[in-house]
């Protein structure tokens, strides 16, 4: 139970439309509605740029912004995507789905520093969802292009043939971590950081109403620690959408090169 004015408070899920098919709950909550607001933000950014048949020649900011996302993601795959597998064919169909989940996370994670906005990317369901679906795609790809070798790769080249049950046993269980630590990485950063500005804002907003002048001139130092973790938030925000990404694109290099 979240009590009012509780820093947890911002994270609470609010149904916005109840439904109910049987024993079944659905709702159309204020997450379901941040994600479509999302989602149509970053189609209708695209959409603009690119109406005129590809955007123009000499770009405004708008465009600048697509095309440096764009960039960025191309580099990224090109560099952590390679080896044996790393032509340009392999590397274009896995180019779209790294590019929507950048581009997904940075939007989610950025509206959420909104004041009154809902972020996303803090519940961990939401994102262990997302972690756990490419996770899946990851495996698949891994064996529709090695096929049984490979699982391969839990039982490193040279080891001792009484040590193999281990190995693998360990190797496997920190295989199925990766889709978890993703995914707990994202919710963790958002969640903590969103809290901790919320209490130290009410802090400060505290002291700035005490009309006293000695709680006013305590405030300068609480309210200026709020302004500097909210560029702090700013730049994890970020941050963690690419961690996420880069995540990807090295799983996918070691499903399709199997590297030990």
């Amino acid at each position: 139970m979240i009590t009012p004015n509780s820093p947890l408070e911002q994270f609470a899920i609010l149904p916005l439309i109840p439904m109910n098919i049987g024993n079944f709950y659905f709702s159309f909550t204020n997450s379901s509605f941040f994600m479509l607001l999302t989602l149509s933000l970053v189609l209708l950014l695209v959409y603009f740029v690119t109406k005129n048949g590809g955007g123009n020649l000499v770009p405004n900011a708008w465009q600048s912004l697509v095309e440096l996302i764009y960039d960025f993601v191309l580099n990224l795959v090109n560099e952590q995507i390679g080896g044996l597998s790393g032509s340009g064919n392999v590397k274009q169909k896995f180019f779209p789905c790294i590019l929507v989940t950048l581009t997904f996370l940075l939007f989610c994670n950025l509206q959420g520093m909104i004041p009154y906005s809902f972020t996303v990317t803090s519940h961990f369901l939401i994102t262990l969802g997302l972690s756990f679906s490419l996770f899946i795609g990851i495996t698949i790809v891994g064996f529709q292009r090695n096929g049984l070798h490979f699982l391969s790769f839990l039982l490193p080249a040279g080891v001792p043939l009484p040590l193999a049950p281990f190995l693998v046993l360990l190797e496997l269980i920190s295989y199925c971590f990766r889709a978890l630590s993703l995914g707990i990485r994202l919710f963790a950063n958002m969640m903590a950081g969103h809290s901790l500005v919320k209490i130290l804002s009410g802090f400060a907003w505290t002291m700035l109403c005490m009309n006293n002048l000695f709680y006013f001139i305590g405030d300068l130092g609480p309210l200026f620690i709020v302004l500097a973790l909210t560029g702090l938030e700013l730049g994890v925000a970020i941050l963690q959408a690419y961690v996420f990404t880069i995540s990807i694109c090295i799983y996918l290099n070691d499903a399709t090169n199997l590297h030990q």
